[in-house]
């Protein structure tokens, strides 16, 4: 499973990007409000630290002016995907990017129906909400199933973006259901190295090695 990273925080995403286990990331409006700085700019900063794909969100509610903005966008660095919602407008739109060759990525998934739309469009990227599912009493899990099987049924070539990651536990979750990817706070990320028994069993380790009184170099 590809992770990406969730966050607009150009210097934070660098830092991560070092470690080789960062495939894209995403932004949204409210990532790059919270960072505070140039759009434009955050983008540039950020493509150049992340070879992958850098999922950049048009802000326009009607196909013709997202268009614009998707190909503003896509001059930013190659590796921009452009995001659109999943509405009948951003479907639209999604299918002329699809038909020129533009990847996309289609946020704001809450079913399957509106997944198989996303497909049918021509997305590269679907992205369901898990947490978002969660905490309005549904099964966000099983909604990554349900778009599983149905992509599978009919060789949809879309990739499931699992979005709205809030736990170690749902990034595991997400990967046994299928998911192509998962994009995630950079919280969440570094709380993937931690297990209690790791560090008990490192410290038991050097402690015992400390005891010989050598050195490797």
């Amino acid at each position: 499973m590809q992770i990406f990273i969730d966050s607009a925080d150009a210097k934070e995403l660098s830092v991560l990007a070092q470690t080789g286990l960062v495939d894209g990331v995403t932004t949204n409006p409210s990532l790059v409000a919270k960072a505070g700085r140039d759009f434009f700019e955050t983008l540039k900063d950020i493509c150049a630290s992340v070879s992958g794909p850098v999922s950049a969100e048009v802000v326009a509610q009607d196909a013709e002016t997202m268009l614009a903005e998707g190909r503003k966008l896509r001059t930013v660095a190659d590796n921009i995907v452009v995001k659109l919602p999943l509405t009948p407008e951003g479907l639209k739109a999604c299918k002329v990017f699809e038909e020129e060759g533009v990847p996309t990525n289609v946020t704001l998934c809450f079913s399957a129906v509106q997944a198989l739309l996303a497909a049918k469009a021509g997305a590269t990227f679907v992205s369901p909400f898990l947490g978002r599912l969660d905490d309005n009493g549904a099964d966000g899990m099983e909604l990554i199933r349900e778009i599983r099987a149905i992509y599978d049924n009919y060789g949809f070539t879309t990739q499931i973006l699992a979005a709205s990651i809030r736990t170690a536990n749902h990034v595991k979750d997400a990967a046994l259901a299928g998911a192509d990817c998962a994009t995630i706070p950079p919280a969440v990320f570094k709380s993937l190295y931690k297990h209690i028994l790791t560090d008990v069993g490192l410290e038991a380790f050097l402690k015992d090695w400390r005891a010989t009184g050598q050195s490797i170099l």
